[in-house]
């Protein structure tokens, strides 16, 4: 059974900085594309970052330079740190995986991915 948990989300004030995990199981996340994405309020989900099977990665614009995706696959666990949120970076964020070398642009595409956690709420007040 594959199985995707997201934790680390919480309500931070703007400027600050939280790191999500995602916990993989029944995949292994080195031979898996990976990505994050976010829903906020009432809009539509988003890709945030991806990581291919070989390590290159994608941002959306919106999050370069702040955040970070990388993946520990002793721990079979990916991360995402984020730093300097901003209210705008308020969501629900979710992690996703699929059994491809997606091309850069795919990791930001969420119907590129067949495997989805259950999300994280992120809160940044402004």
């Amino acid at each position: 059974q594959v199985q995707l948990v997201e934790s680390g989300g919480g309500s931070v004030e703007s400027g600050g900085s939280l790191r999500l995990s995602c916990a993989a199981s029944g995949i292994t996340v080195g031979s898996y594309s990976m990505g994050w994405f976010r829903q906020p309020p009432g809009k539509e989900r988003e890709g945030v970052a991806g990581i291919d099977t070989e390590g290159w990665t994608n941002y959306h614009d919106s999050v370069k330079g702040r955040f970070t995706i990388s993946q520990d696959n002793a721990k079979n666990t990916l991360y995402l740190e984020m730093d300097s949120l901003k209210s705008e970076d308020t969501a629900v964020y979710y992690c996703a995986a699929v059994f491809r070398r997606l091309d850069l642009r795919s990791l930001l595409r969420h119907q590129a991915y067949h495997h989805w956690g259950r999300g994280t709420q992120v809160a940044v007040s402004s």
